[in-house]
């Protein structure tokens, strides 16, 4: 019985998906299927990053690491995956003899956090009807 329950709330997930936020989805990666989110963004500190950076254009790593109450090692990490990715620019120079981390996001990282969003959107619209 739970099985049969399983399969008709993912049947009812997928159909009740828009075709806009299927297309949003749909330009992802083909091996991911329709419930399946993005994973390199869903993670809880590059989702923070991400969304940190869309409000706010731009932070220092040291505004982030406090924003998102992370340690430098983790915040680095995760950051250099998003940046690998092409989800996060990192521009590093000085203030003086002070070193100087700024992360922005990218075109490309607004475009997966949108279509992101969207997907969360349309899991949150089906599991509520």
């Amino acid at each position: 019985m739970a099985a049969d329950s399983s399969a008709a709330r993912r049947r009812s997930v997928q159909s009740s998906t828009t075709p806009e936020r299927a297309g949003a989805v749909a330009g992802r990666s083909q091996e991911a299927g329709p419930l399946e989110l993005d994973r390199l963004i869903h993670e809880r500190v590059r989702l923070g990053i991400v969304s940190s950076l869309a409000v706010n254009g731009s932070l220092t790593f040291t505004d982030l690491r406090d924003l998102l109450g992370t340690t430098d090692g983790n915040l680095s990490a995760h950051a250099r995956r998003l940046e690998d990715a092409g989800y996060v620019v990192c521009r590093k120079s000085f203030e003086g003899r002070t070193p100087r981390t700024e992360y922005g996001l990218t075109k490309v990282g607004r475009r997966e956090l949108n279509a992101y969003l969207n997907h969360m959107e349309a899991i949150i619209d089906a599991t509520r009807d």
